[in-house]
């Protein structure tokens, strides 16, 4: 059976910290890994927005701003749905179907991406590709697609927390390697 595991944890507990971590252990150990990672922005000690990068390409550009014009409001901030497709989707998509990229990765199935229907479909493509797959999920993320990805048999769910974070990590590669 292809892992796939999704970390998921409270706010601010490491889980994209962690999830690069992985993806650079993989990488080193000579797997390439395709999808997207968000992070982040600050102005000062003031979080801005966030940022969306491309693994493959480093394109990057932004998920959702406090001065984003037009998109899905999540909070203080809207949602850049352009951007989101564009690069996001754009590299989920190429990771699962480039035949040289061996591991998945998304960062996050959360409100703001789930917001796209192009993301979730693509969350789904990458989800049913015989490709491992590690991710994170929004503790409080819920919705159909979200639902229906719990409750697969293939997929893990690992809670991230300052005491459990090296377990995890250890735990993520081995399944990942052995996948």
């Amino acid at each position: 059976m292809v892992g796939k595991i999704l970390l998921t944890g409270r706010p601010g507990v490491g889980k994209t910290t962690l999830l690069i971590e992985t993806i650079r252990e993989l990488e080193g150990r000579g797997l390439k890994v395709g999808g997207m990672v968000s992070q982040e922005v600050r102005s000062g000690s003031v979080r801005v927005g966030f940022e969306i990068i491309d693994l493959v390409s480093l394109q990057k550009g932004w998920l959702a701003h406090v001065e984003q014009p037009v998109g899905p409001q999540i909070g203080k901030y809207r949602v850049n749905l352009k951007d989101l497709v564009e690069i996001g989707v754009s590299a989920i998509n190429r990771a699962a179907t480039d035949s040289t990229i061996s591991v998945i990765a998304i960062d996050e199935l959360g409100p703001m991406e789930l917001s796209s229907q192009e993301f979730k479909a693509a969350v789904e493509k990458a989800i049913e590709v015989g490709k491992p797959l590690i991710g994170t999920i929004h503790y409080k993320a819920r919705s159909t697609l979200i639902d229906r990805i719990r409750s697969r048999p293939d997929v893990r769910i690992l809670e991230v927390t300052p005491d459990k974070r090296s377990y995890v990590k250890t735990t993520i590669l081995n399944e990942l390697l052995q996948a």
